[in-house]
């Protein structure tokens, strides 16, 4: 819940603020691009509140989603029904509850008819538990580095799903059932394939589904400023794994029309060039 005796001095005035206890990561301008936006030290405010039911529910989905629920009203007004988890490409749902652990990275389900997963875990939420088990549960969840485990145990326990993470990375999750080894691709299920990314951890892993969705952790993301992919700047490992990584993604004859990252933007539609993005990033 947000503090409103640490309201950032900064917000416009009106219901909607966001409190000074703000890490700087960004997720709410994203759900909210127009109505928050930062300070010079990167401090998330209020910069018009919203208007209309569209623009109340993109303030509802900043506010569950930031990781210090550092947004919220001076009203103190009950959560609507529905917010997360949100649909942001067909079949594709955005958990929100983005967790303080993971320095506030997203976590995607995909609740299909064989092996519904999760992609990263969101804080625990009961809510978003109730809606996920609404549509079946989930039968995997698979992590892309040690970063953004947050809660994956008690979503694995709970849905009795597998866990996978890549060896390099597995003191994260000792509670990981599967464990990826290769250097290159493992097939997790029909679909599903892990591709090893060392570069911003040792054990980081990009999974690619139906060579349609790309869910790159902390790999790839998409800039709203320049309307392209960008490659994550934050290097734990080697930078230069990092370079060789995305080159080996881009030579490897898989396909991807969306990119749905653990920070940063996702895409809004498909990218009907996105392999040339990826070389020219590269």
């Amino acid at each position: 819940m947000a503090k409103l005796a640490r309201r950032h001095p900064d917000n416009t005035p009106g219901d909607w603020y966001v409190d000074d206890r703000c890490i700087a990561c960004d997720v709410a301008r994203q759900h909210a691009p127009n109505l928050i936006s930062s300070t010079d030290d990167g401090l998330s405010i209020v910069t018009r509140q919203p208007a209309g039911p569209d623009e109340e529910m993109m303030m509802w989905r900043a506010a569950l989603a930031c990781p210090t629920r550092s947004v919220g009203t001076i009203s103190h007004r009950d959560t609507p029904a529905g917010v997360f988890p949100q649909e942001v490409a067909p079949g594709v749902f955005l958990c929100g509850h983005n967790d303080l652990r993971s320095f506030g990275a997203h976590a995607w389900f995909v609740p299909q008819a064989n092996d519904p997963f999760l992609v990263d875990a969101p804080h625990w939420d009961r809510t978003l538990v109730q809606a996920i088990e609404e549509v079946g549960g989930v039968d995997h969840v698979l992590l892309t580095h040690r970063d953004d485990v947050s809660d994956a145990h008690r979503y694995a326990e709970h849905f009795g799903a597998r866990v996978w993470i890549h060896a390099a990375d597995r003191d994260a999750a000792p509670f990981a059932t599967d464990i990826i080894t290769t250097a290159d691709e493992t097939t997790i299920f029909p679909g599903m394939v892990a591709f090893a990314m060392p570069g911003h951890t040792r054990g980081s892993v990009l999974y690619l589904h139906s060579e349609r969705h790309s869910f790159s952790g902390d790999t790839l993301a998409w800039s709203r400023r320049t309307s392209d992919l960008r490659a994550i700047e934050t290097i734990w490992y080697s930078r230069q794994e990092h370079q060789r990584s995305l080159l080996r993604l881009a030579r490897s004859g898989h396909h991807f029309e969306y990119v749905f990252p653990g920070h940063g933007d996702w895409t809004k539609g498909p990218i009907d060039d996105m392999s040339d993005r990826l070389t020219r990033l590269t």
